[in-house]
């Protein structure tokens, strides 16, 4: 590897007037990552040469606060578009690797061969930067996925308790598939808030989906009806199952004075929406 210096020549200028070996050596130590350029930049508009040049210029002139960015802005990238870690990690090994050689280089080129502090003072400072680098890259990088997962989690909890309204005074809460002691306090959270935002005056629980229940969540699902309660709403529960009810005489557990039970939704619908004080409750209040 021809390389060229002159015996003033600095080391950020050393990188700069090599780049093209630099590069080249690069290429040569990445292995597996170097025929994965082209498809990274694809997907994630990240040009790995550019910032390869631009990881080495911020550790040989120690600009520690940017490289910290830098490694940061990365680990989004990487993360967002799910990039392979493992590519990642080589590719900044090889680039560890590559700048001790042209270390090695330029200290042979530039000083006295018998001074050996400044050629091991650069190459900690260069294992310390890279080390740098990574811990940020990789925190960024799970940080952005630890917040993205718990987005997702929260769109999938809303979907697992979706309030539909009816009409100002009455929403419906089908439930469908198993319900867990996370569900149930998910449910409960949800129930309480849409009520305190929307005062609606009906809720009606319908747990035709639901196909067994334990008692545990029975008793949960009984103090949500609690909470409705004390919120001014009446809870209607539909669609009782069986298998539901089974479990709730063996533990003696019981919905009376708390809450509304109609056989189906269809039929809860049918007599609230037909009670002319719920449809029109000014009315109704007026000739009181």
């Amino acid at each position: 590897m021809k390389l060229e210096c002159a015996k003033d020549t600095s080391i950020r200028d050393f990188f700069i007037t090599n780049r093209q070996s630099f590069e080249e050596q690069l290429l040569c130590e990445a292995i597996n990552v170097k025929d994965k350029i082209a498809e990274i930049q694809a997907v994630g508009n990240i040009n790995l040469i550019e910032n390869a040049h631009k990881l080495t210029l911020f550790i040989v002139d120690n600009r520690e606060h940017e490289l910290i960015q830098f490694a940061k802005n990365e680990g989004i990238a990487w993360a967002k578009h799910s990039l392979t870690l493992a590519f990642k990690l080589e590719w900044v090994q090889a680039i560890r690797r590559t700048l001790w050689e042209f270390l090695f280089n330029y200290t042979n080129m530039t000083i006295d061969k018998t001074n050996h502090e400044d050629f091991f003072s650069m190459e900690k400072n260069i294992n310390a930067m890279v080390d740098q680098f990574l811990n940020h890259f990789f925190i960024s990088y799970s940080k952005y996925k630890d917040e993205l997962l718990s987005s997702q989690m929260k769109i999938v909890e809303n979907l697992s308790v979706p309030i539909i309204p009816i009409t100002e005074a009455i929403c419906i809460l089908p439930l469908i598939g198993a319900i867990d002691s996370k569900r149930i306090e998910t449910i409960g959270n949800k129930v309480i808030d849409h009520i305190g935002d929307t005062h609606i005056q009906f809720l009606i629980i319908d747990l035709s989906g639901v196909a067994q229940m334990e008692s545990v969540i029975i008793q949960k699902l009984i103090q949500i009806i609690d909470g409705i309660s004390m919120m001014g709403c009446q809870t209607v529960l539909t669609g009782l199952r069986s298998e539901i009810v089974k479990n709730m005489l063996k533990y003696d557990l019981s919905f009376k004075e708390k809450a509304m039970t109609k056989g189906t939704l269809q039929l809860a619908l049918t007599e609230l929406l037909n009670d002319p004080k719920i449809l029109n409750p000014l009315v109704s209040n007026s000739q009181i």
